[in-house]
């Protein structure tokens, strides 16, 4: 039977509601012929997961028990195109309706089209009084803890997705010659103030599709992570471990800015694979190494490191905008159990810093559990780690800097400690 984009889109949210990474849940589509329908599968499972809150509580509106979790994926893909998408009402509901038999379960076809016929009447009632914030009530909470004033503006950016933004290799061309390239060739883009590797296309395209990306020219990188080759600040001759590396951008992105001897550290092999692969595309080379950043022991040479970057593992929460699957795949309990994982690796990398050398720690989390409200006591328990001063960006936070998803940023945690 022929693949199905609305079919495919709801096995996808299935999937993320039942734990699964909404990408490892598209990468298990079957392929479709026109390019075009595995686009589309990607952006009605994103646009379904940014808005659950408010469909679950439509279906349930109009169902008297609850159906099996295949059916309620897809009534969520035929309300969402009817609710926020451009496909024509009778399009949205004939299709939806027909997606039942790929998706194999034909006998729900009655109660997806009386659903979504009911939605077209019944619109202006039903939509009274659905949610209004789109994340988890726990995760909603602790936003509103952590930020404030700001939270509702951090809740609704991160609804938002977020612009292609590429990364010149400053070793290959800059970034004008870049800009002149990608113009030439049809793609608006503009340079983004403050980063000097950074630029952000007016429209995201296939990366394939971009002049100069397979010859190693362009990477792409959001403009917030671009900030760890900032906060860092390679010199050359310099001895550095990435102790997170995968998938590799900032372990790139040290050895475009300086003649460093890079040591790429990760615990998944295979992600580490990954680091290798981007290297090789822009000409780049740094020792790998898969194993336990928090096992030294197990990998150290003895010979200490003048920068040690740790992009620490984490919730994610900053980089909701881009993985809308995030706030469903996290639970309440991750955070502790995060907060131990960052804590172990702050402890087992610090003794490998020379006098005189540096840690950078970032995360991609908005929350301070694992940002200020984790290396802020950390900190006070190691008397010889000073924080450095950095800043022109973002807001202050505990002795680091955290930046507020929305626009051309991802939500970031950055802070150094000088030994």
């Amino acid at each position: 039977m022929k693949a199905d984009a609305r079919a495919e889109a709801a096995r996808a949210v299935a999937a993320v509601l039942s734990g699964r990474s909404l990408e490892d849940a598209l990468a298990a589509c079957p392929p479709f012929p026109d390019a075009r329908d595995k686009a589309f599968v990607r952006v009605l499972a994103s646009a379904v997961l940014r808005d659950w809150r408010a469909l679950d509580a439509l279906i349930r509106r109009m169902v008297q028990r609850p159906p099996q979790p295949l059916v309620s994926a897809l009534l969520a893909v035929g309300l969402t195109q009817l609710r926020s998408l451009d496909t024509a009402d009778h399009a949205a509901v004939s299709a939806t309706v027909d997606a039942t038999r790929p998706l194999g379960v034909p006998k729900a076809r009655g109660l997806v089209n009386a659903i979504l016929r009911r939605y077209q009447r019944e619109r202006s009632a039903l939509e009274a009084g659905l949610p209004r914030v789109w994340l988890p009530p726990w995760l909603a909470d602790a936003i509103r803890a952590d930020w404030g004033d700001q939270a509702s503006e951090v809740m609704s950016q991160s609804r938002v997705p977020g612009p292609m933004t590429l990364r010149v290799n400053r070793r290959r061309l800059s970034r004008q010659a870049a800009a002149d390239r990608l113009t030439t060739d049809g793609h608006a883009v503009r340079a983004l103030e403050g980063l000097s590797d950074a630029l952000v296309l007016d429209q995201a395209v296939d990366v394939a599709a971009l002049p100069g990306f397979a010859e190693g020219w362009l990477s792409v990188q959001d403009a917030s992570a671009q900030r760890a080759a900032d906060v860092l600040a390679p010199r050359d001759g310099e001895r550095i471990l990435d102790a997170c590396a995968a998938p590799g951008g900032k372990t790139a992105h040290l050895l475009e800015r300086a003649d460093v001897e890079v040591t790429a550290l990760d615990v998944d092999a295979g992600r580490l694979d990954r680091v290798g692969q981007t290297l090789d595309r822009l000409g780049l080379r740094a020792r790998l190494v898969a194993a336990d950043a928090g096992a030294p022991e197990a990998w150290w040479d003895g010979e200490p490191f003048d920068a040690i970057l740790l992009d620490a593992p984490c919730s994610g929460t900053g980089v909701i905008r881009r993985h809308p699957d995030i706030p469903w795949l996290r639970r309440p309990a991750d955070l502790p159990r995060l907060a131990d994982i960052q804590r172990r690796l702050l402890d087992a990398l610090w003794p490998l810093v020379r006098p005189g050398g540096r840690l950078v720690y970032a995360t991609c989390s908005i929350l301070t559990a694992e940002n200020a409200g984790l290396v802020g006591p950390w900190s006070k328990a190691h008397p010889d780690a000073s924080p450095r001063p950095f800043g022109g960006w973002g807001q202050p936070a505990g002795p680091g800097r955290r930046i507020q998803p929305g626009g051309d940023y991802d939500g970031f945690f950055y802070t150094a400690f000088e030994k």
